[in-house]
C-alpha cells in the first residue's frame, strides 16, 4: 500500500486544542475487528468491554519538559526539543534554527544552566553538551516546557496545566517527549473499577521519542521505517504476560506505543523477557500481530506511522471508515481528542 492510503480531510476545528475538563469525558468509537461494525460510546463505557479474560497492558513513561527556550552569546533566540541523553550530560537534540550552531557556540538558559555544540549529526540533530549547577534534570525540569505536538497551540497562561495534564495518572517513569495519549483517558476511578470487574492491569515502559511522531517521507510504506524507541519489562511485567499468553487470555494494549513495545519483546522467541531492549519494529500492513488482541487509540494524523499501525491493526477499510465517521460525528482529534476501542 502506499501513503495517500491513509489520508483523510479533518476540518481544523476538530483538533482539540486542550482536554475536557474530566479524564473520562471523552467519547469512544467502538470497533469490531470480526463484524466489520462500530458503535458511538463514552470512555467509561470500556469497563463493560473488559473482564476477567483479559489483560489490559498501560505504558507508565513520564513525560519531561524537552522543550528548552535559549539564547546565543550574541543574543538570537534558540529553541531546544531534547530526544535522547546518550551519554551523562550529552543530549541529541532538534534545534531551531539550527544554521547557527556551529561547534563551539554556547546557547545560555539562565545564569544556572547552558550548553556547547559538539557537531551537527547527519539526521539533522544537533548534539550538545550541558553545563548546569547542581543536577541536570533538575535544572530541566525546572526551566523546561511541555513538548505539545506542533497542531496545539501552546498558551503560557496554560503552562503549569499543560505539565500536569499532558501526563498519565499512572506515569512513573521519566524520559518521554511526548504523551502516550490513549492512556490520557484513564482516572484512578476508571483503573479501579477495571481491576473491580477482573481485569488484570499491567505496566511496561516505553520512552517516547522523536520516531512516534516524525512524519513518512516515503510513498511506498514498505520503504518507512520508524526510529527505535527505549522499551523495558521488568520481571513481574514478564511472567504476567507470559501467563496472559498461557492462558489465553486477550491482551488490550493502551496505545501504539504500548503495542509496539509489546511486539517488538515477542516477535523473536514468541514470549516476554524482563529488560531494557529497544522497539525497533515498524508495523506496516502485511505484519502479523503476535500479542495484542485488542487496542485503545487516539485519532492519529492523516499520513501518519500511527495511523497506519492503527490500521494494520483492524484493517484498512475498517479503520478508514471509522474515521470518516468520526469526522462526521465531531469526535475531536489527535492528542487531546477522544479514542476509539478495536477489539
Amino acid at each position: 500500500m502506499r501513503l495517500d492510503d491513509f489520508d483523510f480531510q479533518l476540518p481544523p476545528e476538530q483538533i482539540a486544542q486542550s482536554p475536557l475538563t474530566s479524564r473520562s469525558a471523552s467519547r469512544m468509537l467502538i470497533l469490531d475487528r470480526r463484524t466489520g461494525e462500530f458503535q458511538d460510546a463514552k470512555f467509561t463505557d470500556l469497563v463493560g468491554q473488559l473482564g476477567p479474560a483479559d489483560v489490559l497492558v498501560l505504558n507508565n513513561t513520564k513525560v519531561f519538559p524537552a522543550r528548552l527556550l535559549g539564547k546565543l552569546e550574541t543574543g538570537a533566540a534558540i529553541e531546544l526539543l531534547l530526544i535522547e541523553e546518550v551519554e551523562p550530560r550529552v543530549w541529541e537534540a532538534v534545534a531551531r534554527p539550527g544554521k547557527r550552531l556551529a561547534p563551539g557556540k554556547r546557547v545560555n538558559f539562565d545564569e544556572r544552566m547552558s550548553a556547547v555544540v559538539l557537531e551537527k549529526l547527519e539526521s539533522g540533530r544537533v548534539r550538545f553538551l550541558f553545563e548546569a549547577d547542581g543536577d541536570l534534570d533538575n535544572e530541566i525540569d525546572r526551566l523546561g516546557r511541555t513538548p505539545l505536538p506542533p497542531y496545539i497551540t501552546p498558551k503560557e497562561e496554560k503552562r503549569e496545566y499543560d505539565r500536569e495534564r499532558y501526563q498519565t495518572v499512572f506515569a512513573a517513569e521519566r524520559g518521554a517527549i511526548a504523551a502516550p495519549t490513549a492512556g490520557l483517558h484513564f482516572t484512578d476511578e476508571i483503573l479501579g473499577r477495571i481491576r473491580e470487574n477482573g481485569t488484570e492491569i499491567i505496566e511496561l515502559t516505553l520512552h517516547v521519542g522523536y520516531g512516534t511522531f516524525e512524519p513518512v517521507r516515503v510513498e511506498e510504506l514498505s520503504e518507512h521505517r520508524v526510529l527505535p524507541e527505549r522499551f523495558s519489562i521488568s520481571e513481574d511485567s514478564a511472567a504476567r504476560l507470559n501467563n496472559a499468553l498461557d492462558s489465553g487470555k486477550r491482551i488490550v494494549a493502551v496505545g501504539t506505543t504500548t503495542t509496539r513495545a509489546l511486539e517488538s519483546a515477542i516477535r523473536r522467541t514468541g514470549r516476554f523477557s524482563a529488560g531494557a531492549s529497544l522497539a525497533d519494529l515498524t508495523i506496516t500492513p502485511g505484519y502479523e500481530f503476535k500479542a495484542v488482541s485488542a487496542l485503545v487509540t487516539n485519532f492519529h494524523l492523516p499520513k501518519s506511522s500511527l495511523l497506519i499501525l492503527v490500521s494494520t491493526f483492524g484493517g484498512h477499510e475498517l479503520i478508514m471508515r471509522a474515521y470518516r465517521h468520526a469526522v462526521r460525528e465531531g469526535y475531536r482529534f489527535y492528542s487531546y481528542g477522544d479514542c476509539m476501542f478495536v477489539k
